[in-house]
Order: C-alpha cells, then sequence, then structure tokens
C-alpha cells in the first residue's frame, strides 16, 4: 500500500483541526508525501448526507486552501466538486491515478460500516488503492472486521491506525452547532446594545 499519495475524501463541513491532524498522523503512519483532501459537492452533503447546514463548495474549498497555505503536504483538490454531479470515491481515485496522483484512500472507522453495506466498487478500491482507516471515538475496528465477513475479505488491504485520543471528539457537526450559538449569542447582544457599542465589545 505504498502511494505517494493518500485521498482524503470528506464534506469538510468545515474542515476542522482534527481533520488536519488526522490527516498529518496518517501521512506520517503510512509513509506518504501528501494528503489530497477532496470535499463533496455540497448538494451532496445537503440533499444525500442530511447535513442541518452545507457550507458552500468554493466556501469549503477556500478553508482548505487557506489550511493548505502553510502545510506543504496538504493539497486541495476540487476533482469532485467540478463534476455535474457526486461522483462515486473510485471514479475519483481513477481520475486522480490519470493524473498521476495514485492515492489510497483515507477514510475514518465509521465509514467500515458503510464500506460493507452502501459503497460501490469497493473491492477495486480495496485492491487497486488500498484503504487506510482511522479510528474514531469507541470504534473497535479489529471486532467491526472480523465480525463482517466481507470487510474480513478486504483485511490485506486495510491499514488500520490508531488515532491520538485528543482528536477524536473534534466533529465538523459541533462546530456548525457552535457557530450557531454563537451567531444566535451575537443577534441577542445586538438587540440590547447600541451599534457603535457592540463593534466595540
Amino acid at each position: 500500500m505504498n502511494r505517494e499519495y493518500l485521498g482524503f475524501f470528506g464534506a469538510f463541513n468545515p474542515p476542522t483541526n482534527a481533520h488536519i491532524r488526522l490527516a498529518e498522523f496518517a501521512l506520517k503512519a503510512t509513509g506518504a508525501k501528501r494528503v489530497l483532501f477532496i470535499p463533496s459537492k455540497e448538494n451532496y452533503i445537503r440533499d444525500f448526507q442530511g447535513k442541518d447546514r452545507a457550507y458552500g463548495d468554493r466556501e469549503r474549498l477556500e478553508m482548505l486552501r487557506l489550511a493548505a497555505e502553510t502545510r506543504p503536504w496538504m493539497e486541495v483538490s476540487d476533482v469532485e466538486i467540478l463534476q455535474e454531479s457526486q461522483p462515486r470515491t473510485y471514479e475519483t481515485l481513477c481520475r486522480l491515478r490519470d493524473a498521476g496522483k495514485d492515492a489510497a484512500l483515507l477514510v475514518g472507522s465509521d465509514k467500515l460500516p458503510e464500506l460493507a453495506e452502501i459503497w460501490a466498487h469497493v473491492d477495486e478500491i480495496a485492491r487497486e488503492f488500498g484503504i487506510v482507516v482511522l479510528t474514531r471515538g469507541a470504534d473497535m475496528c479489529a471486532r467491526m472486521i472480523r465480525e463482517s465477513a466481507y470487510l474480513t475479505s478486504l483485511s490485506p488491504y486495510l491499514k488500520i491506525l490508531e488515532t491520538p485520543a485528543d482528536t477524536r471528539n473534534i466533529s465538523s457537526t459541533l462546530v456548525r452547532s457552535r457557530v450557531a450559538q454563537m451567531k444566535e449569542l451575537q443577534r441577542e447582544i445586538g438587540a440590547m446594545v447600541p451599534q457603535e457599542i457592540l463593534d466595540l465589545l
């Protein structure tokens, strides 16, 4: 599974310190040189994944590109966002390979059940690219794999990484919730003081 790139797919809605730290952790653990952050399309996040709020495609790309400016190992790809509809992960990995960026798939362990149940072309992804799995929360990867005949069959193509504990409870969902609370608080304060004073608070 020696690849120069790791393909980190996700909503990044918004990107968090955990995304960046885990990507760098995976980079060092696998010996890869760069991590490709590949954000999903906004309408896929909103309509298929049912997220409570989806930052726009341009917003998420800009956030990721700003983070990448000071991290030479971090690269941002708009390959999925530019497609008319959300492509399958395998299609994107093949497109990247054709462009000279042969990448292993980097996923969180919360995606393991999805690999067994709803993802398409998982066999091809595993055999042709390999899959690096970042453990999250209390997920028990070994047990999940052991209890699934399909995941067991993929074992030779999986590299499981036990991630730092202090990254496991940071999520985009929590960030969105805190941002919403902060905006509501700003509105409440704005109703209580003149705008000129609000700007100084």
